[in-house]
C-alpha cells in the first residue's frame, strides 16, 4: 500500500501551515496512520527558509498537545505537485499562488484546506503573524477540525 502524502501551505510556512501540519501529524498517529501517511509544510514564499514555527505558533499549539518545536520552514517546490497527493492552501492568496504555478496534470491536488472543515467550510484560515494570541488559537480551532474530516477523506480513498 503506498503512501498518501500531504502538504499544508501558507505564505511563509512559520504559522499556519506549520501548525496545520503538527495537527495532522498528531491526529494522524492517534488514528493508527502514521505508516500509512506522509506530512509537510511548506510556504509558498521563501522568507523563512530554515526557520523554526513562530514562538507564538509553537506556544499555542504546544497548549493543546502539538510540538512543533522539531519544524523546519522551507518553501514549495515544482517537485511537490507532482510527489504530494494532497497540496492543501490556508487561504485564497496561497491557493491561487498554487494554482498559477501547479502544472495542469496536478492542479486537482490544489485545494482549500478548510474545504474539509465541518465548522468553517471553505474559509480562509487568517494569518495571525500580526495579531494577538487570540489569532494563534482561532488558527488551532480551524486546522483541528479540517484535520478531522481530511483524515476521513482519506480514510475514504484507502478502502
Amino acid at each position: 500500500m503506498s503512501k498518501t502524502r500531504v502538504l499544508f501551505v501558507c505564505m511563509g510556512n512559520i504559522c499556519r501551515s506549520p501548525t496545520a501540519e503538527g495537527v495532522f501529524r498528531d491526529k494522524a498517529k492517534k488514528a493508527g496512520w502514521e505508516k500509512q501517511i506522509e506530512i509537510d509544510s511548506a510556504g509558498t514564499h521563501g522568507f523563512h527558509v530554515g526557520s523554526t514555527p513562530d514562538a507564538r505558533a509553537q506556544k499555542t499549539a504546544l497548549s493543546r498537545g502539538y510540538d512543533l518545536s522539531s519544524l523546519r520552514g522551507r518553501q514549495v517546490s515544482d517537485q511537490d505537485f507532482a510527489s504530494f497527493d494532497y497540496v492543501l492552501a490556508m487561504d485564497r492568496d496561497n491557493l491561487h499562488n498554487l494554482q498559477q504555478r501547479c502544472p495542469e496534470q496536478y492542479k486537482h491536488k490544489v485545494r482549500l484546506y478548510l474545504a474539509f472543515s465541518s465548522r468553517f467550510p471553505n474559509l480562509n484560515v487568517p494569518d495571525p503573524y500580526y495579531g494577538g494570541g487570540k489569532g494563534f488559537e482561532q488558527v488551532l480551532d480551524m486546522v483541528e477540525d479540517a484535520a478531522e474530516g481530511l483524515l476521513r477523506e482519506i480514510a475514504r480513498n484507502s478502502a
